[in-house]
C-alpha cells in the first residue's frame, strides 16, 4: 500500500534527554555536541540568509544549554561575516554554557542584556531593528508556566518584524504536549535537535513552529523508544482490476440522520462513494430520502424507523463497513436507535465499523469495552464527554487523552484536531491538514472515507493512512484559502486524492 516503509519516529523530551546522557556516558563530549549542533545550524542558516539577504542578526539567549547553542551559533555566524548581537539573561551554572559564552566573547560578538531590551521597550518604544531574530531562550526541558517577565520577553520577541528562528523548540512551547505555557515564540523556522518532539506536531505546536528542520547528530541506540510516528504522506492504493465490478469494492452502510439532521449522513455517504466504495446505503429518517436521492441517485436508502432487529441483522450480513452516529441526535428516539443497533455492530467482527458523532455521545452514556473492529473518531469535545473531563483537560495533553480512551473503551481511536492522533497498534501523528478544516461536517466526511477505504482494502490500509488522505484532501481544497472551506465540497478533492496516490 505504501511507497516507503520508513516512518519518522517522534519522542518525548525525557527520552531525548536520556539518549543524550547515554551518549555522554560513552565518553562523548557534551560541549562537542553543543558545538556540532550550532555549527550545523549556522551552516543551514547561512544558506537561507543568502536567499533572504539577511545581514543583521539578534540572538536571544536564556540561561540553559539551549542558550549555549545560541552563543555558539552567534559566534559561528559572526565568523561568516554577519553582524551579530546577543541579548542574554544571567548565565546559568553549566560549564558548557560558560564556555559557549566565552567563545562568543572571543569572537567579539556584541553581547547585551535582555533587560536592556525590556527597559527600552517600556521607556522609549524604540528597539534595535534586525533582519533576523534567533530564539535560544528555553529548550525542551521547560515544563512550567512562564512568569510575567518571561512572558514579556517572548511577547516582545514576537512583535519584532524580522525573520524568526527557534533552536530545538519555540521557547514557551511544551515539548511533549504542544501547549503554550502561557505564551510561546512564533517562529518562521525551527531547527529541532537530535529527534522530533511530539509537541512540534500536535496541540498548538503548528501555530508556533513554522518550517521544521531536523538536525540529526548522533546515532540512535537500542534504549531509545519512540512514543509515536509521523503518518506517511505518500500512500499508494492498489490499482483496480480491469474486470472488477461494484461488488468488488465494498458496500458501505451509513446509519444516522435524525428527523431534524439529514446533512451529516449525506456528506458521509458521498464521501464514501468518492473514496471508491462500490455501493453505499443510507439508513436514516425517511424525510431525508428525497434530498439524498436528488443529490446522489446512486445512493440506496432505507427507513431507519421500519427496520426491526431481524432486518438489521440481515442488512449487516450484506455490507462490509458501517459508519454509525452522524446526525443521530441525542433525544429519546436517538437513544433507542443506538441501543437497537449497537450490540449488533459490536458483535459482527466481519464489519469495519466507524463510531462517530452522536454514537460517541451514547457510548459515553452506556460505556462498554469495544471490539477491535470498531474505529472511534472523537474530536476533543467528544473525547471530554467520553472521559468525563473538560475540553481543556483533553487539549492539555492530547497524547495522554487518546491512551485514556483506549484504556477505558478498547477499540481503535482517532483524536481529531490539529495534528490528529491515531492509536491502533502504534500512535501516529498526522502532519497534514489545515485550520480551514475546522468546520461542520468534516468529521462526517472522515467517517465516510474510513468506512469506504476499509470496505475496499480492510487490513491492507491502516487507519492512520486514511486520516492522512482526508487531511490531504483538505489541503487541496484549501489551496485558494482556508476561510469559508465547506465540508460538502470535500468529495471532489477526495476523488483526486484517492486516484493520485
Amino acid at each position: 500500500m505504501q511507497r516507503s516503509v520508513y516512518h519518522s519516529p517522534v519522542y518525548d523530551s525525557q527520552s531525548i534527554q536520556a539518549w543524550e546522557r547515554r551518549w555522554f556516558a560513552q565518553h562523548n563530549s557534551s560541549l562537542g555536541l553543543m558545538q556540532q549542533a550550532a555549527w550545523t545550524i549556522s551552516q543551514r542558516l547561512n544558506e537561507r540568509f543568502l536567499l533572504k539577504e539577511i545581514q543583521n542578526i539578534a540572538v536571544w539567549c536564556g540561561h540553559g544549554n539551549n542558550a549555549g547553542d545560541g552563543y555558539f551559533i552567534a559566534a559561528f555566524l559572526k565568523q561568516q561575516g554577519y553582524k551579530v548581537t546577543i541579548f542574554a539573561t544571567e548565565l546559568g551554572q553549566s560549564s558548557d554554557l560558560q564556555q559557549a559564552f566565552k567563545y562568543a566573547q572571543s569572537q567579539q560578538v556584541d553581547i547585551q542584556t535582555i533587560d536592556y531590551l525590556l527597559t527600552e521597550h517600556e521607556i522609549q518604544q524604540d528597539l534595535p531593528i534586525f533582519d533576523c531574530y534567533i530564539d535560544a531562550l528555553f529548550g525542551i526541558g521547560l515544563n512550567r508556566k512562564l512568569d510575567q517577565k518571561w512572558q514579556n520577553i517572548i511577547q516582545l520577541f514576537n512583535r519584532q518584524t524580522g525573520f524568526k528562528v527557534s533552536i530545538d523548540i519555540p521557547s514557551g512551547l511544551h515539548a511533549n504536549t504542544g501547549q503554550a505555557l502561557s505564551c510561546a515564540i512564533q517562529a518562521d523556522l525551527t531547527f529541532t535537535i537530535l529527534g522530533y518532539k511530539a509537541g512540534l506536531f500536535t496541540g498548538q505546536g503548528k501555530e508556533y513552529v513554522g518550517i521544521l528542520d531536523l538536525v540529526s547528530l548522533i546515532p540512535t541506540d537500542s534504549a531509545l523508544t519512540p512514543i509515536a510516528y509521523l503518518s506517511p504522506q505518500e500512500i499508494a492504493l492498489r490499482k483496480r482490476l480491469a474486470f472488477g465490478h461494484k461488488g468488488n469494492y465494498g458496500h458501505v452502510l451509513v446509519v444516522g440522520g435524525h428527523a431534524d439532521m439529514g446533512g451529516a449522513v449525506i456528506m458521509s455517504a458521498e464521501a464514501a462513494f468518492h473514496a471508491g466504495a462500490g455501493k453505499v446505503t443510507v439508513v436514516c429518517h425517511a424525510k431525508h430520502h428525497q434530498a439524498i436521492l436528488s443529490r446522489s441517485p446512486n445512493i440506496m436508502v432505507r427507513d431507519i424507523n421500519v427496520l426491526d432487529q431481524e432486518a438489521i441483522q440481515h442488512l449487516l450480513t450484506q455490507v462490509d463497513a458501517v459508519c454509525f452516529g452522524m446526525g443521530l441526535g441525542r433525544d429519546q428516539w436517538a437513544e433507542s436507535i443506538y441501543l437497537k443497533w449497537f450490540e449488533y455492530l459490536d458483535q459482527n467482527s466481519h464489519l469495519e465499523c466507524v463510531l462517530d458523532a452522536d454514537g460517541l455521545w451514547f457510548l459515553a452514556k452506556h460505556p462498554q469495552q469495544l471490539n477491535n473492529h470498531i474505529y472511534a473518531t472523537p474530536h476533543s469535545g467528544e473525547a471530554a464527554t467520553l472521559l468525563g473531563c473538560t475540553v481543556a483537560d483533553i487539549e492539555q495533553d492530547r497524547i495522554a487523552a487518546i491512551y485514556k480512551l483506549k484504556e477505558k473503551y478498547s477499540a481503535k481511536w482517532i483524536l481529531k484536531g490539529a495534528g490528529s492522533l491515531t492509536l491502533d497498534n502504534h500512535l501516529w501523528i498526522c502532519t497534514q491538514g489545515n485550520a480551514g478544516m475546522g468546520s461542520g461536517g468534516m468529521g462526517d466526511v472522515l467517517a465516510g472515507m474510513i468506512a469506504s477505504l476499509k470496505a475496499q482494502f480492510h487490513q491492507q490500509i491502516a487507519l492512520h493512512q486514511i486520516v492522512s488522505l482526508h487531511a490531504q484532501a483538505g489541503d487541496l481544497l484549501a489551496e485558494n484559502g482556508m476561510r469559508g472551506l465547506q465540508a460538502h465540497d470535500m468529495s471532489k478533492v477526495i476523488y483526486q486524492v484517492v486516484n493520485n496516490n
